[in-house]
């Protein structure tokens, strides 16, 4: 069984301390529970709900930890409707927002460039649309707004040109059949970068297969209504979309009042909600980056919810 690293696991510790006592913490992106794993150990006196969207990656979990019986409660729904439907009140919200080693490795979804998989990429199956049925039936304009919207990609309208002439043929159908349409769209320069040719393409896709960003803007709104006054809400994003989106939604909740500025006197009658604990975010030693590649671009930001 691949077991996925926790990554800043001794910042998330630091920030989030559960009361004395019985306390209950929300881990909303449980994957193979590697920081409720720690959480648990530490604290004996800690109640867990660990959500996934991905059934098959909560298996791997509840083997993880099984030996918490009576301390964790494992459920398979996206964050968002989680929290929409959660009647009690958490001490402590936990959001990682990265993708799993064991979707890279082992799930067989597509979400690895370099591998002949079905081109996939739903984190839950039951969602109506694979990554492949974006690939092989929107047009050129629909792929290449893909492209730039969620993956931030400079040659998204010659990728886009590329894939729909290529599905003329054949459908597309692999991740490492379409990992080499992006690589021979593209100029030899950015063939040979740093990063793969298709890490933004396929960063795209995977987004907009599984609504990722808009799963973040309501499932934080909807973790913040939820949390006790005083608890607190931490987030690790791995790419600058969803760090803004994280940033924009703390700064927005801190603000409270959103009269314009020339006003002298606040006449909305917005209130702060949030205390902001991490003026820029913390982001992984080099010691952490070397033993896991995959935590370098981690960003880790944390809220304290205030008393009405």
């Amino acid at each position: 069984m691949i077991v996925h690293r926790p990554v800043l696991l001794q910042e998330v510790l630091t920030y989030l301390v559960p009361p004395a006592g019985e306390a209950l913490m929300v881990d909303a992106t449980l994957g193979q529970g590697g920081h409720a794993e720690a959480f648990l150990e530490r604290y004996q006196g800690l109640f867990l709900i660990g959500v996934d969207a991905d059934e098959a990656i909560l298996e791997t979990a509840r083997q993880r930890l099984s030996r918490f019986v009576g301390r964790v409660q494992l459920v398979h729904a996206w964050f968002a409707d989680f929290f929409s439907a959660l009647d009690r009140h958490p001490d402590l919200a936990l959001f990682d927002l990265g993708i799993s080693t064991f979707h890279y490795l082992t799930s067989g979804r597509g979400f690895s460039f370099d591998k002949a998989e079905p081109l996939d990429m739903r984190l839950d199956e039951g969602l109506p649309s694979s990554a492949a049925e974006i690939v092989n039936t929107s047009d050129r304009q629909e792929l290449a707004r893909i492209l730039r919207a969620y993956g931030e990609e400079k040659f998204a309208w010659e990728i886009a040109g590329r894939i729909v002439r290529e599905r003329e043929s054949a459908p597309i159908t692999t991740a490492s059949a379409l990992a080499g349409i992006i690589a021979a769209a593209v100029p030899a320069t950015y063939r040979f970068g740093r990063i793969h040719p298709a890490t933004r393409s396929f960063q795209a896709l995977r987004i907009a297969v599984n609504g990722e960003l808009e799963q973040i803007e309501r499932g934080l709104a909807k973790a913040l209504e939820a949390l006790k006054p005083g608890g607190r809400i931490a987030v690790i994003s791995f790419h600058s979309l969803e760090d803004r989106l994280v940033k924009g939604f703390f700064r927005e909740k801190a603000k409270g009042c959103t009269c314009p500025p020339e006003w002298p006197i606040c006449q909305c009658g917005g209130k702060s909600e949030l205390r902001i604990l991490t003026a820029k975010p913390v982001v992984p030693t080099q010691e952490e980056v070397s033993a896991n590649p995959a935590a370098r671009s981690a960003k880790l930001r944390v809220a304290e919810k205030k008393a009405a």
